[in-house]
């Protein structure tokens, strides 16, 4: 069986150094760490930071058990940073105990973040305690960033240079479209950051108040001359609910007029109308051609019918003859009135004789 070797000479190197600041470390618990460890190479790395770091803490006044370093370092935390937020953090007057840096560490949290975000709070005046800072840097969420902001506000714009708009656009009853750009002012609200909405949700509310506030105006005129009206209605909306900040002002930073939106949907509703009466203007001219081609199919049935019958005319005369029916009077009699009949037609303009207008007996 192979037994690891303890470096003595480091071990009490490191002792004496302990000593001489002031602190009582035995020999048996620093072999036992050192051999915890690793031994030779890794041990000889970690060692000298367990005795440094409780040399800071007691510089510092901050109580501190070896052990706990000694426990902490074998979970794989860094015992150098979190001494040095725990020094930190006792200078300040905040009072915290190591073992919420060391869980809170272990846990993915940035412990000198939450050191100085407490201590930020804690000159300025806002409530925060170490749990409420610890879960709101576990959330995810910049808590040193957002005590700053709670303490000095931010300026955001409206709408977001980054999407690449310009002015939030509105149109008033009277169709004329408003352009305005407003800068909204908010404070981080520590107690809404964990699972509160983020400045994007601000934006996107106040673009739709901007909006809903230009379209409720009678004319495009009344938002230009007060454009203040804006932020006032706006701002009144409370559209920070539910989000990780406070509005505390909004200010409308310019006004433009756009197109004549209302000039326009009616130029559109009028060529949509002109090209509805024109497709049923040729679809009555369409069915008005088939109409007429219909009536001349007609007609020429009709003259066809009435050659066919005068066809007959001169066979029914010579029947009347054989039978005795028609004398020669009445047949020169007949011959008189299609003479007469065709020279009226002549006269009036219709059919000639040879056109097929009177039966020629």
């Amino acid at each position: 069986m192979r037994f690891r070797k303890v470096n003595s000479a480091l071990i009490v190197e490191q002792r004496i150094t302990a000593v001489q600041a002031g602190i009582d470390l035995p020999v048996r618990g620093l072999e036992a760490h050192y051999l915890s460890v690793g031994g030779r190479g890794r041990g000889e790395q970690l060692i000298p930071i367990i005795v440094r770091s409780l040399i800071t803490a007691h510089k510092a006044g901050a109580r501190i058990e070896s052990r706990d370093l000694e426990s902490f370092q074998l979970a794989g935390g860094d015992v150098a940073l979190v001494v040095n937020a725990l020094v930190t953090a006792h200078k300040a007057g905040l009072g915290i105990d190591i073992g919420n840096f060391e869980a809170h560490f272990l846990a993915g949290g940035h412990v000198e973040k939450v050191v100085r975000a407490l201590i930020s709070a804690m000159r300025a005046g806002i409530p925060l305690d170490f749990q409420k800072a610890a879960a709101i840097d576990l959330a995810g969420r910049d808590v040193e960033e957002a005590v700053q902001l709670s303490v000095n506000p931010k300026v955001i714009d409206c709408p977001n240079p980054a999407t690449g708009k310009e002015t939030v656009a509105g149109v008033a009853k009277d169709g004329i479209e408003v352009k305005a750009k407003a800068r909204v002012t908010v404070r981080a609200n520590l107690e809404r950051l964990i699972g509160g909405a983020t400045e994007e949700t601000i934006v996107a509310r106040v673009g739709e108040g901007i909006v809903t506030t230009i379209g409720s105006a009678g004319t495009h005129k009344a938002v230009l001359e007060n454009p203040d009206s804006i932020s006032k209605v706006v701002l009144a909306k409370g559209l920070d609910s539910g989000t990780a900040f406070e509005i505390l002002s909004i200010d409308i930073g310019d006004v433009d007029v756009g197109a004549n939106i209302g000039a326009r949907l009616q130029t559109d509703q009028a060529e949509a109308d002109k090209k509805v009466a024109q497709a049923k203007a040729e679809e009555r001219r369409a069915l008005a051609m088939a109409q007429e081609q219909e009536m001349k199919a007609r007609t020429q049935e009709m003259r066809a019918e009435v050659v066919r019958a005068e066809a007959e005319v001169p066979k029914a005369i010579a029947q009347a003859f054989r039978e005795g029916n028609l004398g020669i009077l009445d047949y020169y009699r007949l011959k008189n009135i299609q003479a007469d009949t065709t020279m009226r037609d002549a006269i009036g303009g219709g059919e000639d004789a040879s056109g097929g207008g009177s039966t020629q007996v």
